[in-house]
């Protein structure tokens, strides 16, 4: 059996101006490693004393040691270039400018674990079970292939997740080795194939999103098949993006769900949900019984506090396409995908937090 939280979160928090003030130190080389891990220590304790605070019910240390949620990959894997795939942001400041995963322009060799030096601290400091998050090999399909470079050493975008599937299943199982007990793999890319425009977009360039959508699945159901353990809990998270409180896609989870839901062999799911560009929960019927659907509808995007009641009345409309007792409340995503973060303060942040606490405690005892 694996744990079952009703009241979650999906991972990063909110930077302290310190700890960005330290990363761009060490990055201008004016700060040791030593120091700024120093710096990151203090800010982590301190998210995990909020998280005990507001009564979550699983932790995570904000990512707080990363760039980017996706940023671990190119840091760990030889074979990656500096370059950036253009990404279209909605929203807030809506631009085109480069996504936080770096092109594969060479054979991808593992140099080190992705997560690794992440997991000791939180053994010794978590004050309960925690989580450790990482990009699902599925990500990269769209992060990190670019026609004219990627295609001189993988032919196809399935060969390049061919070649990531062994690393991040070979890292699920030194996780797992460790003792952690819940490992979210996120996923946003799904979303990208319920969007029209992106869709459009796909199919110009010579790509059949469906046929992607197929491959995407493929690979993130062999990352982890087979793995499940009792006390061991496997999530999915998906959303539409998630920097500076802009997204990338809109569009419902309809055209992904049964194939997606029925077929990777997850304990969980953490879907977005804050927003009518989510669509409805009529595709949770998909979902099987036995697992867990977290749904997303606390924004972590805009600082404005989400209606109790309304809460409440979105948890009972959800609960008609799947049992109430596998459902749980969180935030749709992280407060801070990228170090510079959502257009929220840390309080905002907390009091995000302490609706989700309060709602779950009231829906779920």
């Amino acid at each position: 059996m694996t744990a079952r939280y009703h009241a979650e979160h999906v991972g990063s928090f909110l930077r302290p101006p310190e700890l960005l003030e330290a990363r761009t130190a060490h990055t201008e080389r004016r700060l040791e490693a030593h120091e700024l891990r120093a710096i990151e220590d203090r800010a982590i304790l301190d998210v995990l004393k909020m998280q005990q605070e507001v009564g979550l019910d699983v932790y995570s240390d904000g990512e707080l040691r990363r760039d980017s949620w996706m940023g671990a990959l190119a840091e760990a894997v030889d074979g990656f270039l500096p370059e950036r795939v253009q990404m279209q942001w909605r929203g807030p400041g809506s631009t085109t400018e480069g996504s936080r995963g770096q092109i594969a322009g060479a054979r991808l060799e593992k140099k080190r674990r992705l997560t690794g030096h992440e997991v000791p601290f939180l053994q010794e400091h978590s004050p309960g079970p925690f989580k450790i998050t990482m990009p699902s090999p599925s990500v990269f399909l769209f992060a990190s292939y670019r026609r004219g470079i990627t295609d001189k050493v993988y032919a196809t975008r399935e060969d390049l997740l061919a070649a990531l599937v062994p690393i991040f299943r070979e890292e699920i199982r030194a996780l797992i080795a460790e003792g952690v007990s819940y490992i979210q793999l996120d996923a946003p890319q799904y979303t990208y194939y319920a969007d029209e425009q992106i869709r459009a977009a796909l199919q110009r360039e010579g790509s059949d999103p469906d046929a992607m959508l197929a491959a995407a699945v493929a690979g993130d159901r062999a990352c982890v098949e087979g793995l499940a353990q009792d006390g061991v809990t496997l999530a999915l998270h998906l959303c539409r993006g998630n920097s500076r409180s802009r997204w990338i896609a809109e569009g419902g989870y309809d055209r992904l769900a049964e194939q997606l839901f029925t077929s990777v062999p997850v304990d969980t799911f953490l879907l977005e949900y804050d927003s009518p560009r989510a669509g409805d929960f009529t595709p949770l019927r998909f979902v099987p019984r036995d697992k867990t659907v977290v749904l997303g509808l606390v924004s972590t995007k805009v600082p404005d506090l989400e209606s109790p009641d309304e809460l409440r009345r979105r948890i009972d409309e959800a609960a008609r396409y799947n049992r109430l007792e596998s459902l749980a409340l969180s935030p749709q995503c992280g407060f801070a995908s990228v170090a510079e973060g959502n257009l929220l303060s840390r309080d905002d942040q907390r009091r995000k937090l302490e609706l989700v606490v309060d709602t779950a405690r009231k829906v779920w005892g």
